[in-house]
């Protein structure tokens, strides 16, 4: 269970950096909302998955989902560069995450 908290925590933290670019410096009060709200879910699950999972790997794997994340949100909706280094390295930091859940006991 601690794994699926770490991911939606992960999840959530692509949701915070997304709305944090629309919020437009928050002045835009909806994704203002938006961000407050999932960093504070982000949080609460990271805080959740560190009851059971050890911290580094726990923190490891969160900030990897969301800056993972965060690069494909930004490929996909702000159109920035999609080239092969940075899919490379896009590519090693998921590979590093899977790693981390593979020799990780609960």
């Amino acid at each position: 269970m601690a794994w699926l908290y770490l991911i939606l925590g992960g999840l959530f933290e692509v949701g915070f950096t997304t709305c944090l670019k629309f919020s437009n410096n928050f002045s835009n009060l909806k994704w203002s909302f938006g961000f407050f709200i999932c960093i504070v879910l982000s949080l609460l699950l990271l805080n959740k998955a560190i009851q059971t999972l050890p911290i580094g790997t726990a923190y490891g794997v969160w900030t990897g989902i969301g800056a993972s994340g965060s690069v494909l949100i930004g490929i996909l909706l702000f159109k920035e560069s999609a080239d092969f280094w940075r899919l490379f390295f896009i590519f090693m930091l998921i590979a590093s995450i899977l790693g981390l859940k593979l020799v990780t006991k609960e």
